[in-house]
C-alpha cells in the first residue's frame, strides 16, 4: 500500500521543487532560485535548441557556488524583463531506490533586454535532474533547451 502512495508523495516533492523554481523565475527571486541547486549542480546549455549533439553545447556555469550564482542571476534579472513564463511538466520518473528523479518540462519563457529591446526566448523541452539529500530534494542537472 505504501508504494503507491510513497511514490505519489516523491512525485508531489519533484513537482513542488519544479513549482519553486518557476515562481523564482516569475518573481526573479534569486534567493528562492538558488534553493533548488545542489552544490554540485552544473549547467550545460546548447548554443541553439536545434542542437541535439551535445559535442555543440557549452557550459554556461561551473560547479555551483551560492555567491557566483546569485551574482549571476542578480544581473541576469537587472537585464531583462520577463514578458511570459510557461512551463509544463510532462512526466515525473522515480528511481527504484526513491533517492534519484527526473523531470521532463516543456518551457516557453521569453526575456527582454531591457536596454536594447533584443529578446532572449527559452523555448524547448528540458530534462531536469534530482537527487534526495536528506529530507529534500535538489537539482543536480538540468539540460538546456531543445526542440523536439
Amino acid at each position: 500500500m505504501c508504494e503507491k502512495s510513497c511514490m505519489k508523495k516523491t512525485i508531489e516533492q519533484i513537482e513542488e521543487i519544479i513549482n519553486r523554481e518557476t515562481e523564482a523565475w516569475d518573481t526573479q527571486n534569486v534567493h528562492l532560485l538558488l534553493t533548488v541547486f545542489h552544490k554540485d549542480m552544473v549547467w550545460p546549455w546548447p548554443a541553439k535548441s536545434t542542437d541535439h549533439d551535445p559535442g555543440k553545447w557549452k557550459m554556461v556555469l561551473g560547479r555551483f557556488n551560492y555567491q557566483r550564482w546569485r551574482m549571476f542571476y542578480k544581473d541576469f534579472f537587472a537585464k531583462y524583463k520577463l514578458v511570459h513564463n510557461k512551463r509544463e511538466i510532462k512526466k515525473v520518473v522515480i528511481s527504484e531506490q526513491k533517492d534519484g528523479a527526473f523531470a521532463v518540462v516543456d518551457i516557453d519563457t521569453l526575456w527582454v533586454d531591457k536596454k536594447t529591446g533584443e529578446k532572449n526566448h527559452w523555448k524547448g523541452r528540458t530534462c531536469k535532474v534530482y537527487s534526495k539529500v536528506g529530507d529534500e530534494w535538489k537539482m543536480t542537472m538540468h539540460t538546456g533547451l531543445l526542440e523536439y
